[in-house]
């Protein structure tokens, strides 16, 4: 049995997540006062789900609070791996980035995004096919749109422009590719965000990244993150394509065959079903599933 943690990306918020960890768990709950006290703001009030800056440090802060509860009770993961914003709950839980400095960073980086979606403003929307071939055809011929994630085999989101994005659907529901989902975010992983990744990194020359502990595989990449590489990387995946498919191949690659996704939602297990179909998936985003998680792992692992 070999573990992997994958970390959620802001694509789910609900009101009250992790309420109950915070309530039960003291592990959890040092992490959550450690990122309060950093940022300076209630992390364990329920409504900071519904806030654009604080949102994405309470779902890093979720996410950093998970794995060290699953640190205090399975075996090590032998690698890991976050989507967008979850590679930095990732490299905090590699020993790479601090938890004070990866609240304030991702902070930052939220307000950037969100005032580079201000100035130009964009559009998003996952598309759902087993024609992804004629989806990226498209996107090349259509300038102001671009493929902003590879996510499995049957998934691709597309953002851009708002008019570019419009036209591109049209495109693919003349063409009979109408399973497509818009999604409330700023147009990331574009250079609709360049301003944004120019300002992070000049933030992130301020900030230490020590060589993680395990391996952090990059979404833009393929490879796992190092010392020399990992701000620009982190710079780069703004405005470039992250291809999460191909990160869960490297993972497997390593041996990972036990994936647990921290995190709101089953969005990234579901990547895993397609890309991996025969490995084992695990979802931690509340005490009912931490306990759940914590019984099957820890079963397998006194069994072998």
């Amino acid at each position: 049995m070999a573990i992997g943690y994958l970390f959620a990306g802001q694509g789910q918020s609900v009101a009250g997540l992790g309420h109950d960890l915070y309530q039960q768990e003291a592990t959890y709950r040092e992490v959550v006062d450690e990122a309060a006290a950093a940022c300076g703001c209630d992390l364990a009030d329920p409504e900071v789900w519904g806030q654009p800056v604080q949102a994405p440090v309470s779902l890093y802060t979720m996410s950093v609070g998970i794995a060290a509860l699953l640190g205090a009770e399975l075996p090590a993961p032998v690698a890991v791996m976050g989507l967008s914003l979850g590679e930095y709950a990732a490299l905090t839980a590699a020993g790479s980035l601090s938890l004070p400095d990866g609240v304030r960073v991702v902070a930052d980086r939220a307000r950037w995004m969100q005032t580079a979606g201000d100035q130009v403003p964009g559009k998003m929307a996952a598309v759902m096919t087993d024609q992804v071939s004629t989806v990226q055809t498209l996107v090349q011929a259509l300038p102001g749109v671009y493929v902003a994630n590879k996510n499995a085999p049957r998934q691709i989101v597309v953002g851009g422009q708002v008019a570019a994005v419009d036209r591109l659907l049209a495109e693919l529901a003349a063409r009979g590719i109408k399973r497509v989902r818009s999604l409330n975010v700023v147009a990331s992983h574009t250079p609709l965000m360049q301003t944004a990744a120019d300002r992070l990194a000049a933030r992130l020359q301020a900030v230490h990244l020590a060589p993680p502990r395990i391996p952090v595989i990059s979404n833009t990449t393929g490879k796992p993150f190092t010392t020399a590489t990992v701000k620009a990387t982190l710079v780069n995946q703004l405005t470039h394509t992250t291809n999460f498919a191909g990160g869960l191949l490297a993972l497997a690659d390593l041996g990972v065959d036990q994936f647990v996704e921290i995190g709101p939602g089953r969005t990234l297990s579901g990547f895993v079903r397609q890309t991996l179909p025969r490995a084992a998936r695990y979802q931690v985003h509340d005490v009912a599933t931490f306990n759940q998680v914590r019984t099957e792992l820890g079963v397998i692992s006194d069994w072998q």
